[in-house]
């Protein structure tokens, strides 16, 4: 999924930030306490104009809040004392961390306090050192195989690193310029999850600064509720600043397929038998995703793609149009392989594609390197920023659908509140198995009591012309208001709720233990305001639990 540009900075010797902070007292920046230069982090600090406009939106660009000041970090203790400093204040203010800024509704923000630059912590520990890695340790000793990662790091170079070793982490999301706690702090979901579950699914243990500006390691043995509860926690109860994940053998080579269909029945069977227990790790795709093409997306869009050539592109225009709906979907597969397996694979994925129901002679595949293939995004980004569209509004609706009601949600959105829209961005749909999910966490994941698998939708679409923003809410509304009256209980991923009460109906049965931990871990409010979860800065007790 995308990112925005690192917050620029203005250098300013700590030594003059002092003399500047004494002639500055009693307040150095809007709402923010005088004695705040008194801290050991206050050089740190930035109150520039460029600082604090970069860290006012995210990737989203839906809204926007400003802070008084960034920080940018050279050690978790920094962000510690800058938090223990808030919490302990007469006025609490907001602290937010921020990696690239990619959240799509302000979760990365924070009004009128401090954004967390995570990134600074890879530049501090980079300057001087031999070792770029310095945040990214691979642990290869004992029967553990595992990576610890500082919670600023991108997953690129977390990858790079742990290739070193001939080992990668089991889960990875669509776009690897994203960071670390980012991702942990939502889920972070893929082509992968439906084997090991979501990114967070994978964590053995992390460091968390709290609310209350506590470093605390925390794993599911230790301070099990706080590990939990960070973990797809929205970054409602901590700053992730290290995680460890779990690795496994990492391959070289993988093939990859795209398979049309213009039926929804057979689409979403396949999907499911891809990822049902059926098909074996030996027999069956290491990586399933689909996507859903619609109305003129094939004619008006690109003549040719990274994957699709324009000869492609043409024939499956041609499948579009002999569909009574216009609709094609894709199963994205792929196969990860090396020397000793790849006179197999060939075989190996015939034996796959024998089991399944997609258009006679639409089947796509390429052949490319491991890291090509899960760095794939990156490649588009290039080419939407030469055409100038990738910094543009992102009012993105993700859902999770559950499986009883995915042909219904079909229907009623990509052949309804769709019909003959303006195709302006990519949909991804794909089953995921709900027991992959540990419930005990914080994030929410799809399908009823009695569904044990759900669909991932993404509706990743951009606002690319005068006006598209809100046609593109107002559709959005429309699909949440269809699925309200349908009865399809479906649910937000990176949710984004205007009340409380929208917060509430999304954690269900969990509300009542998020708001408690809220209250144990955060009392004042301070971490990440900027989806508005909870109450205010400074409130006494949140969400109607009394503070503790």
């Amino acid at each position: 999924m995308a990112t925005n540009c690192l917050i620029a900075f203005l250098i300013i010797p700590s030594y003059l930030s002092v003399i500047v902070a004494a002639q500055l007292q009693p307040s150095p920046a809007g709402g923010l306490p005088g004695d705040l230069f008194a801290l050991n982090v206050a050089s740190k600090l930035r109150f520039d104009c460029n600082s604090t406009a970069r860290a006012s939106s995210d990737f989203g660009g839906i809204v926007a809040a400003a802070p008084e000041a960034v920080l940018r970090p050279a050690t978790p203790a920094d962000i510690a004392e800058l938090v223990r400093f808030s919490a302990s204040s007469p006025s609490p203010f907001p602290v937010a961390p921020r990696g690239q800024g990619h959240s799509a509704r302000g979760q990365s923000l924070a009004p009128g306090g401090v954004v967390v630059d995570m990134r600074a912590l890879a530049a501090g520990r980079r300057a001087g050192s031999q070792n770029h890695h310095c945040r990214v340790n691979v642990s290869t000793g004992g029967t553990a195989l595992y990576v610890d990662a500082g919670g600023e790091q991108l997953w690129g170079d977390v990858l790079r690193a742990t290739l070193e070793h001939g080992l990668a982490p089991r889960v990875w999301t669509d776009y690897l310029r994203i960071t670390v706690g980012g991702t942990l702090s939502n889920a972070g979901i893929g082509g992968q999850a439906f084997r090991h579950g979501p990114q967070i699914a994978n964590v053995l243990e992390l460091d968390v600064v709290t609310g209350r500006g506590d470093i605390v390691t925390c794993s599911r043995d230790k301070d099990s509720d706080l590990f939990l509860a960070v973990l797809g926690g929205l970054g409602q109860f901590g700053v992730i600043t290290r995680a460890r994940i779990g690795l496994e053998p990492a391959l070289k080579r993988t093939r990859w397929v795209r398979l049309a269909y213009s039926d929804v029945v057979k689409f979403t069977r396949d999907q499911e038998l891809l990822i049902s227990t059926r098909s074996s790790e030996a027999a069956g795709f290491d990586y399933v995703e689909g996507q859903v093409a619609l109305n003129r997306t094939l004619t008006e869009g690109p003549k040719s793609t990274l994957f699709f050539s324009g000869a492609d592109i043409g024939r499956l225009a041609g499948l579009a149009a002999e569909s009574a709906s216009g609709v094609v979907y894709f199963i994205e597969g792929a196969i990860y392989y090396d020397e000793s397996t790849a006179a197999s694979v060939e075989q190996k994925l015939e034996a796959v594609l024998e089991q399944l129901t997609f258009e006679e002679g639409f089947v796509f595949a390429k052949d490319v390197s491991y890291v090509q293939f899960l760095d794939r995004v990156r490649q588009e980004e290039r080419v939407l920023r030469s055409a100038g569209v990738w910094d543009v509004p992102h009012p993105w609706l993700n859902l999770f659908v559950p499986r009883s009601r995915v042909l219904d949600f079909d229907a009623g959105v990509f052949k309804g509140v769709f019909a003959g829209v303006i195709p302006v961005g990519v949909i991804l749909m794909y089953p995921m198995n709900r027991d992959r999910w540990d419930n005990r966490m914080t994030a929410v994941s799809g399908g009823d009591d009695d569904d044990d698998v759900f669909y991932a939708v993404g509706l990743l679409r951009s606002a690319v012309a005068a006006g598209d923003v809100e046609r593109l809410e107002r559709e959005n509304e429309a699909v949440l208001d269809f699925c309200d009256r349908a009865g399809i209980g479906c649910k937000q991923y990176l949710p984004h709720y205007t009340s409380q009460d929208g917060w509430r109906r999304h954690f269900g049965a969990k509300w009542s233990r998020v708001a408690e931990l809220k209250a144990k871990y955060d009392p004042h409010g301070i971490l990440s305001p900027g989806q508005r979860l909870f109450s205010l800065p400074g409130a006494m007790a949140v969400a109607g639990v009394d503070a503790i």
